[in-house]
């Protein structure tokens, strides 16, 4: 459980921003948006794959373009 306790004379904005990013830390927002929707286990295993192809993709590309560009 995420404590944030607000300090004397402390904005509140402020205390919620500390408290979002240590929810973001902990992965408590992603979790809740992953779970939000029943999902069959299909579909994840389809989604998980097309998140892998994009990435070795974008890798592949990133390597291809460093390796034209000279080092200095």
């Amino acid at each position: 459980m995420i404590v944030v306790k607000v300090k004397k004379g402390e904005a509140i904005d402020k205390a919620v921003k500390r408290l979002k990013k240590a929810m973001d830390k902990e992965g408590i927002i992603k979790h809740l948006r992953d779970t939000r929707y029943f999902e069959k286990p299909c579909v994840k295993r389809r989604l998980k794959s097309v998140r892998a192809r994009s990435r070795a993709r974008s890798i592949a590309r990133r390597q291809a373009l460093a390796a034209t560009m000279p080092r200095i």
